[in-house]
């Protein structure tokens, strides 16, 4: 074995001496069944063809994620867990919105079709619509009385925000050494640099102008430039149940949209059709699908282990990476526990969340009802059960490690655990932090709740855009990460010691 990628390198395990003593490992008899299981009976491959091309896109509180929702239920069923359900997580004034019909061409000064996305709450045209293009690039507010009246009834041009820089980075890579040896030391006491970060395009101020703007002028659509290699991105606009239907938006690939806008400034004559259906439901709320095994030991079965990942996803694909490869992983990690006959001490508990997407409404909901109510600052009686959560959402990439928030108490426990997996590559215990998921509604109440570090593969490429699908997914991955997740859960319902919280969080 490489001993660079055996990464708890000395430096770290001096830091964080503790003893074990505490600390229990199951069996190895438990470990073989659970890697038999894993690896023998894999049910990877029909999972991600469930997830991903039966299941569809799953906007927040679409009708597609409510589809979603009762078919995972029944897969949770066919799997033997206890009480599958839609549980309710919180309020969504946005309401349900969903995609029937998306078309747009360019037609003059020749042909070409498109391939476009519309933004998510965007309103529909009436019918096919073919007309003019106008390039809409006010440099400051007081540019916009020169498009007076010059928007109405015509396809409006957003500028060029995002430009194009050949990579000669592979397409997809995994964590080299040096990588992972970073990920392995402490960042507290790094000294960062001053962001340097430079804002490209619109002001804010102006962007909000120039929203209005558009508004009033009543133009027939909005194009605007997002996502590479001729594939758009996904995004939304700001809506709430009720309102006025927004004019209606597309994004549409830079390669394409920059194309039109170097021939507008040209002087060409540009023109479009489009017809965009799409359809919005009164259905104000979030939803996360739960499932549990439960305990069995008398002292200990009221406490959860959770793990977890987001179910909603964004439209324009089927969200392969983003994050169906975290609901697949978890589901199959559930099944092989469910499959093996084991018996938890602590009840075992899945959690498919919703609205990950538009900020983590189904995770925050679960907190708020279960564990925390921010108001008043009280603890409800499920804070002091609340065992451990691990949290998927960075693609189907190999599980390399865990980032563990900076929780120097934790590191014994999964020190401990860790022992039987750490030849399948997992064997990265960071002190670092990592964000922008569900476990950070956790994490902030000083909760144990942590992110795996993953492989990227090629997740930056394509997440968040209508290429993540099925072919986003490495099944290899994922069953790897399957076998890992059940024995960590496994390890943490059986230890009779709990990872701390951290402490004064909530003061």
């Amino acid at each position: 074995m490489n001993t660079r990628r055996t990464i708890i390198s000395a430096a770290m395990a001096a830091f964080f001496a503790t003893s074990l003593s505490a600390q229990v490992c199951p069996s190895e008899e438990l470990a073989y069944k659970v890697k038999q299981e894993a690896f023998n009976n894999s049910q990877i491959y029909d999972l991600s063809r469930f997830m991903t091309d039966l299941l569809g896109s799953r906007l927040a509180a679409s009708q597609m994620k409510l589809r979603a929702e009762g078919l995972v239920i029944s897969k949770l069923e066919e799997f033997g867990l206890s009480d599958p359900r839609a549980e309710y997580a919180c309020d969504f004034a946005k309401g349900g919105w969903d995609v029937e019909k998306t078309y747009a061409a360019m037609t003059a000064p020749y042909y070409c079709a498109f391939s476009v996305n519309p933004k998510a709450w965007s309103g529909s045209t009436k019918g096919l619509q073919e007309a003019e293009c106008v390039l809409f690039d006010p440099l400051e507010e007081s540019d916009l009385k020169e498009y007076k009246g010059k928007l109405k009834g015509k396809i409006v041009l957003m500028p060029e925000t995002q430009t194009y820089t050949m990579s000669f980075e592979p397409l997809a890579s995994r964590l080299t050494d040096e990588e992972l040896e970073r990920y392995a030391t402490d960042s507290r006491a790094e000294i960062r640099p001053r962001s340097t970060y430079r804002r490209t395009g619109p002001s804010q101020a102006l962007q909000r102008a120039m929203a209005e703007f558009i508004k009033n002028e009543k133009p027939i659509c909005v194009v605007t430039g997002r996502g590479s290699f001729n594939v758009p991105s996904a995004t939304g606009v700001s809506y709430k149940a009720g309102d006025p239907e927004p004019i209606p938006e597309i994004i549409m690939p830079i390669e394409d949209h920059g194309r039109m806008v170097r021939l507008i400034e040209r002087g060409e004559k540009v023109r479009m059709e489009v017809e965009l259906k799409n359809r919005f439901t009164d259905n104000q709320k979030i939803n996360n699908v739960m499932a549990e095994i439960p305990g069995t030991d008398p002292q200990l079965k009221d406490e959860i282990v959770m793990i977890g990942a987001h179910l909603d996803s964004w439209h324009g694909g089927t969200g392969g990476a983003d994050n169906a490869s975290g609901c697949i992983v978890m589901m199959e990690a559930m099944r092989i526990l469910k499959a093996i006959g084991y018996q938890p001490k602590r009840t075992i508990r899945l959690a498919l969340w919703g609205g990950e997407e538009q900020g983590l409404y189904g995770s925050a909901g679960y907190a708020e009802n279960n564990l925390y109510r921010k108001a008043d600052k009280q603890k409800l009686p499920g804070y002091d059960k609340f065992a451990l959560y691990l949290n998927m959402d960075n693609g189907s990439g190999r599980f390399r490690g865990i980032h563990l928030e900076r929780n120097d108490m934790a590191v014994p426990f999964f020190k401990a655990w860790m022992g039987p997996v750490e030849s399948l590559g997992f064997n990265v215990l960071s002190p670092r932090t990592t964000g922008s998921t569900d476990h950070v509604t956790f994490d902030r109440l000083g909760l144990p709740a942590y992110q795996f570090i993953q492989d990227e593969l090629e997740y930056d490429r394509t997440y968040h855009t209508i290429m993540d699908t099925f072919e986003r997914l490495s099944l290899e991955d994922l069953r790897i990460d399957a076998c890992i997740t059940a024995w960590l859960v496994l390890c943490a319902a059986e230890d009779p010691g709990r990872i701390p919280v951290k402490p004064d969080v909530l003061k």
